[in-house]
């Protein structure tokens, strides 16, 4: 009988450490197949002469758009779409190596991809753009500021203008609405004379949209001004951070 019991026990223990086994190398093998994803996404964020996909689809969209490139949206990274990389990289004060990485994606905007890239512990987001947070009152009064403020600016000049407004709502200092920020007091000339009553034209929309949904040519700054025509000795104190077309970004 003790026999019997003796079997049956060993049989027992041996079935469960197999279950065990079994387990573990499930979730080895879980961990493994979600690591091999991450590891996918974040290569696929480095783009370089060679890469093909939507990625390089969208940056030569963008590129496109702001008069870089002047090729196929197709989605294959050639050397049109490198030349096109490097002369937006000469612009933005980047490395001019023609490759998409962290600095790149993010002067593009490409948020996601630059998450994956910056916290590759994390999978990025799958939320569409910051965009949807806002109506289309606040893209309305976003264009109507940026065209007001930055109409004889680049368009990288005019997403900067969206994104030190951007960047205030963001900022406990001030208003928490765009509207809030345009209007506060003293702010911005343009509503200060009148010119945020005009119209703005398609440009304007643009750059709204990509201020809002991420892209920050100024690196997180809250403050710009023209130098040949600020009068306020208090604004020119700031830290400078960047340069682009005729305005200073500081924080």
């Amino acid at each position: 009988m003790k026999k019997f019991l003796a079997i049956g026990a060993l049989t027992l223990a041996l079935s469960a450490t197999a279950a065990a086994g079994i387990a573990v190398t499930s979730i080895s093998r879980t961990q493994d197949a979600a690591d091999t994803a991450l590891t996918a996404v974040v290569n696929a964020a480095v783009l370089r002469q060679g890469s093909t996909g939507s990625e390089v689809k969208e940056v030569q969209r963008r590129l496109k758009q702001w008069g870089y490139y002047s090729g196929s949206v197709d989605g294959v990274f050639g050397a049109g779409t490198k030349k096109a990389v490097i002369a937006f990289q000469k612009k933005n004060g980047l490395t001019a190596d023609g490759i998409v990485g962290k600095s790149t994606y993010k002067a593009l905007g490409m948020n996601e991809s630059y998450n994956a890239l910056n916290t590759p512990s994390k999978k990025p987001s799958s939320s569409s753009s910051s965009s949807s947070n806002y109506t289309s009152s606040d893209l309305y009064m976003m264009a109507k500021a940026i065209y007001a403020e930055g109409r004889g600016e680049s368009y990288t000049g005019q997403v900067a203008i969206g994104a030190v407004i951007m960047n205030r709502v963001r900022s406990s200092s001030f208003p928490n609405t765009i509207s809030g920020v345009i209007y506060q007091k003293g702010a911005f000339t343009a509503v200060a004379d009148g010119q945020i009553n005009l119209e703005p034209n398609q440009t304007a929309y643009d750059a709204a949209r990509d201020a809002m949904n991420g892209w920050d040519p100024t690196y997180g700054c809250l403050y710009y001004y023209n130098p040949a025509v600020a009068t306020s000795a208090w604004i020119f104190n700031r830290q400078t951070v960047t340069v682009i077309g005729k305005h200073v970004f500081a924080i």
